[in-house]
């Protein structure tokens, strides 16, 4: 399998390479970007999933012209692209508590309460995301509104109990499944970077799936092998 060094290099370049010291206080994460590093020490890099879906959405301007983010469920990490494929930032999220790349039909119509642990997934796929009204009365970026999966700062309703700032600043991806669906992302990062990018015409989001197969998500990816191949003679 070929990944465009290119794509990879500038994916790197999101992270710095020194050391950056992780906050004392987990609740700096709502006002601030969590440390880009891997557990104060490693710079964190992109996946090969996650670094083939960037060159091929690049390739094939599969963005039409929008800004986009990658989500790689595995990693728990967001990566932000501007309309012209230029990597902007990147950042830990949290996800759907249930590992799984579908959502159970008509969950976006049942109340929270009503929601089961194993419907409690992040789908992956190909979405069209806009801003819209949330149930608050708040303009939400709406990934899929068919199933209520929205990107978000961690709520601030959310219960104590649930450790989702501890679980954003973590090192591990492991302990980053909390939500219902959603993805959170830090307060400073929606504000700064993803909401003035997506807030006018929207964009795209490619999430990654957990337990299937890449290319049956992302079926493009086979005629960008195919290419790949071919240009290798």
């Amino acid at each position: 399998m070929i990944v465009d060094v290119r794509v990879l290099a500038a994916l790197a370049l999101i992270w710095p390479a020194a050391t950056i010291a992780r906050p004392q206080d987990p609740a700096q994460i709502q006002d601030q970007a969590p440390p880009a590093v891997s557990d104060g020490e490693q710079p964190l890099i992109p996946s090969e999933a996650a670094t083939r879906v960037a060159d091929w959405v690049a390739e094939s301007k599969d963005n039409h012209a929008l800004p986009y983010l990658i989500v790689d469920k595995q990693n728990a990490t967001l990566f932000l692209f501007d309309a012209r494929g230029k990597p902007l930032d990147a950042v830990p999220v949290l996800i759907g508590i249930a590992p799984g790349d579908e959502a159970t039909p008509g969950v976006g119509s049942k109340k929270l309460a009503e929601i089961g642990p194993a419907e409690k997934t992040t789908p992956a796929g190909r979405y069209l995301a806009k801003f819209g009204l949330a149930f608050r009365k708040e303009r939400i970026l709406w990934v899929d509104y068919a199933t209520s999966v929205a990107l978000h700062p961690i709520p601030t309703d959310a219960g104590k109990s649930e450790r989702r700032r501890e679980r954003m600043l973590s090192p591990s991806p492991d302990d980053n499944r909390i939500t219902f669906g959603c993805i959170n992302v830090p307060k400073a990062f929606y504000g700064k970077s993803l909401r003035p990018s997506f807030l006018k015409k929207g964009g795209y989001v490619y999430i990654l799936p957990d337990t299937k197969p890449l290319e049956d998500v992302f079926p493009r990816l086979r005629v960008q092998a195919v290419k790949a191949a071919a240009r290798r003679g």
